[in-house]
This record gives structure tokens, sequence and C-alpha cells, in this order.
């Protein structure tokens, strides 16, 4: 997909689903309008350029709409995925649909170790994020990028920054704790 038609598929389509859903929402007084974003949109190195920028400009636009639709009754928020073990990377490098559906098991391999909670991100994950998100027990939730990662956007793993310490301890000359 071009860059172009990528921010047109990202941003675009949300811009214009919000557009004609809003009327609707404002009239009747109520509402709830969930977008995907992603964790691409919040942190660098976790997506290509073009795809990160698109995700951001996603959550912005959220926080700017749930600002003026708020006022009417109707809450905007958008989901920000983590790794979700789905056809999405092997599409990224230009697998076939087909492909890319059979690299899903791989791509759970891969995606369990990325975060704290050692498995992969499945759809139902988001799935429930959004139910939860259009459900009246979310009622007070607006202008919300929900962050649906396992942690992955919290940084390091704290073994990753426990063996890192312990390095640097050994390099130092300082005992072991």
């Amino acid at each position: 997909m071009k860059k172009l038609e990528t921010v047109g598929v990202l941003l675009r389509g949300v811009f214009l689903g919000m557009k004609h859903a809003a009327p609707v929402m404002k009239r009747q007084g109520s509402g709830s309008l969930i977008s995907t974003a992603s964790v691409a949109g919040l942190r660098t190195g976790l997506g290509p350029h073009v795809y990160s920028a698109a995700k951001a400009a996603v959550i912005h636009l959220t926080h700017s709409v749930a600002m003026e639709l708020g006022e009417r009754g109707v809450r905007v928020n958008c989901i920000c995925p983590g790794g979700i073990a789905t056809p999405i990377f092997g599409k990224a490098f230009g697998l076939s649909p087909d492909r890319a559906e059979q690299s899903i098991s791989l791509m759970k391999g891969v995606l369990e170790t990325l975060q704290p909670i050692k498995r992969p991100g499945l759809p139902e994950d988001i799935a429930h994020a959004g139910l939860w998100l259009a459900s009246d027990e979310s009622s007070f939730v607006n202008g919300h990028a929900l962050v649906v990662d396992g942690g992955l956007v919290g940084g390091r793993l704290w073994s990753e920054v426990e063996q890192r310490r312990a390095m640097l301890r050994i390099a130092l000359g300082v005992p072991p704790v």
C-alpha cells in the first residue's frame, strides 16, 4: 500500500466515519464512537513512520472530537492495540492473504515475548475492549485512547532491566546484592 493510501485508510476512514455518525448521535443525544488507533501512535519504533503518524493522528482526532461531541452526550474513544496475532504482519511484508493468514501461529510465538504478559495479543482482546467502550459500564469514559497491549508500552521488560543492572554491577566490580 502506498503512503497516501495508508493515510487514507487509517486516518481519513476514521475521520469520515466520525463525520457521518456524529449528526445521528448528536440528534439522539447519545452514542459511542470507537475507532482503532495503535500503540505505534503512542511510542516510536512500533511501526513504519506513515503508519505511526496516521495512528497518532487518530488518537488526537479522538481527543478533539470527544471534546465537541461529549457536550452532546456522545462519547468518542479509540483502542490502541499492541501486537495482536492477525495477518497484518504478513500482509505488511507482502505475503498473499492466504500466506499471511498461515503466518498467524508463527506470529503468536514472536508476540508472546514482547511484553510483560507472556502471551500474544488476540483479536478477542480488542473485541472485549470495544464491547466495554460501547457499553454503559464505560459511560464516564470520553476522549480516551485505551491501550490493550499486555504492557508493551510500559517500557523495557523488568527481567531485562535486572539483567542489565547485574551486568553493570559486574562491570563496575560491585558485589551482587
